[in-house]
């Protein structure tokens, strides 16, 4: 069975997509997610993301909380629209250090649990991905996890986990 690196932006988010690849991946998620505004929602995330994968057998991998690397990226696109070029950017910085995690601790594949939100451009973030997979040279698992129910999905399973669900993307932008 394949190693799969998961970044997952929450644990809601993480639910669907690791029971629609866990028949065909060994998964890992990793956490990292420096476009989070404070420590305490950074903090209060992971928990639950941990709690969730402890429940379901998954492995978690925490990055450590690292904003500025996320201003930095973004420096210049603060009063981008939401879902704009400022966002591309930001998956474009996570899946880099996704698939660079993947490589160095000898992953097969790496993934995103992202394209879940009916929020989030799933061809924009797909696109990256395949640009990352080329550049690292590692496989990217795309996919559309809102499909077929998958967000609708992703919330059930958040309710009967009673996994706590933000209600903005996670940046200090997004709150607007």
């Amino acid at each position: 069975m394949k190693k799969l690196l998961l970044h997952s932006c929450c644990g809601p988010c993480s639910t669907h997509v690791i029971n629609v690849l866990k028949d065909d991946y060994d998964i890992t998620v990793v956490y990292y997610n420096p476009n989070i505004d404070t420590l305490e929602e950074f903090n209060h995330r992971l928990s639950e993301q941990k709690r969730y994968c402890d429940a379901v057998g998954v492995k978690v991998i925490e990055v450590p909380f690292a904003p500025q690397e996320y201003l930095d990226e973004v420096k210049g696109l603060e009063g981008e629209p939401e879902g704009g070029a400022r966002c591309a950017v930001c998956f474009k910085l996570r899946l880099d250090k996704t698939a660079r995690l993947a490589k160095e601790l000898g992953y097969d594949a790496f993934a995103t649990t992202l394209t879940v939100s009916p929020h989030k451009n799933s061809l924009v973030i797909n696109s990256i991905g395949k640009a990352v997979e080329e550049t690292e040279q590692i496989e990217f698992i795309d996919g559309n996890f809102k499909k077929q129910d998958g967000y609708k999905k992703s919330i059930e399973l958040a309710k009967q986990y009673n996994l706590y669900r933000q209600n903005y993307c996670g940046c200090k932008f997004s709150k607007r």
